[in-house]
């Protein structure tokens, strides 16, 4: 049986594998922090697979982070790589931009959505950011647009927003004495900060700490820079692949980039494979 490992797995993971995420949605789930070193000897696995992962990271970062998977493949091995499509996402972008300019009807919503793809995770100050608002609309007036692009992840995010936005009011918070209780360094830190800082820098503080937690979109890839990375950290052999295609044994009956259907899970990805040299 071939040893699978699978990073930055959120809640797509499979229990033959072993998955590894920052925040564990699972007891089979181990925590790791990205920018760490992977946990594990050198040629332990025979499959390495992460799925928008990448693009969270920095340019300067990427490379490291894939050595560390070359590292922890074996000879032969093979790493799999999902990741938006910054080609298709750029094409649909002008394909939008010039039907609108048209006034053809529905693309003028399109339009804003690939404004959307193409820049609101890469500047939002906040979770989620405009992606709220936009989900957050009954109906979307482009449904079927968004789903063809984001697929069961849109229609997951869709309906966890309308959700939050429809369920009781939370319950009153702790007391600024229970809170400092529980928390003094947190307390203590917060104050600290307030009083030292003016309110724009403390803001700005705030900003800094949403932007380095992992959300936001630091790099983007189509399928030439993707295989040039790739390339550069050693890999051979790049192909470009689907949702339920693979070399990897077995690979659709994992479901990590397609549901039970077939269907992509993330249909704006590209896939892409590369084999230990």
């Amino acid at each position: 049986m071939i040893k699978c490992l699978n990073l930055g797995c959120g809640q797509r993971f499979h229990p033959e594998w072993v998955n590894l995420d920052l925040h564990p949605s699972n007891p089979s789930v181990q925590r790791w922090d990205v920018h760490e070193e992977l946990p594990f000897p050198s040629g332990s696995f025979d499959v390495v697979y992460h799925s928008h992962v990448l693009e969270h990271l920095s340019k300067q970062d990427a490379p490291l982070f894939l050595r560390e998977c070359y590292r922890v493949l074996r000879s032969g091995g093979v790493i799999r790589v999902a990741v938006p499509d910054l080609e298709k996402i750029a094409r649909l972008y002008l394909e939008a931009l010039e039907k609108a300019s048209q006034g053809i009807p529905g693309w003028a919503e399109n339009y804003e959505w690939m404004l959307l793809e193409m820049y609101d995770q890469t500047v939002r100050e906040r979770s989620f950011g405009a992606f709220e608002e936009y989900c957050g609309q009954d109906p979307i007036p482009n449904w079927e647009f968004v789903y063809g692009r984001g697929g069961a992840e849109a229609k997951a995010i869709r309906e966890w927003i309308r959700g939050r936005r429809h369920e009781r009011p939370a319950a009153p918070p702790m007391s600024r004495l229970s809170y400092a209780l529980r928390n003094p360094a947190k307390f203590l830190n917060h104050k600290i900060l307030k009083v030292l800082l003016s309110k724009e820098d403390y803001e700005a503080l705030q900003i800094g700490r949403f932007r380095r937690q992992g959300e936001i979109h630091q790099w983007m890839y189509d399928g030439y820079s993707l295989a040039r990375l790739l390339q550069a950290t050693g890999f051979r052999n790049t192909k470009r692949s689907e949702a339920t295609q693979s070399q990897i044994p077995n690979w659709a009956q994992y479901c990590l980039d397609s549901e039970i259907d077939g269907t992509p899970y993330k249909p704006d990805s590209i896939y892409m494979e590369a084999v230990k040299s």
